[in-house]
């Protein structure tokens, strides 16, 4: 159902540099972009996740309880993505590890303060 994800950077150089570093270890590519948008992607058609200037010029900002979870093969890739982002400037929300019964999950900030996680069901 989801088509692609945008996250607001005041930075669209450094937040390039973060994703493609971080998004590149699930093999994802640029499959768009633009002076103020980059979208990333594992493949065509497949839903993406976008780092955008924001369109009224404006300073972008943190959406409270705003988050976006990549989904992960296994659970040794969420350990594996979550330290590449922590790694590359990211801060800590809450460690990779198991939440739940079948619920495996690794919680970090971005760059400019955007919250990810990255999870694996089973």
């Amino acid at each position: 159902m989801i088509g692609y994800v945008t996250l607001g950077t005041n930075d669209i150089q450094r937040a390039a540099a973060f994703y493609d570093a971080l998004l590149g270890e699930i093999s994802a590519k640029r499959v768009m972009e633009f002076e103020t948008f980059i979208m990333w992607a594992t493949k065509p058609g497949t839903p993406g996740l976008c780092v955008i200037s924001p369109y009224d010029k404006k300073a972008a900002t943190v959406g409270n309880g705003v988050m976006v979870s990549l989904t992960c093969d296994t659970k040794a890739q969420v350990d594996q993505l979550y330290n590449k982002a922590i790694s590359l400037g990211a801060k800590d929300e809450g460690p990779a590890g198991p939440r739940s019964d079948g619920f495996y999950a690794g919680y970090c900030r971005d760059v400019d303060g955007n919250k990810l996680a990255f999870f694996h069901m089973g």
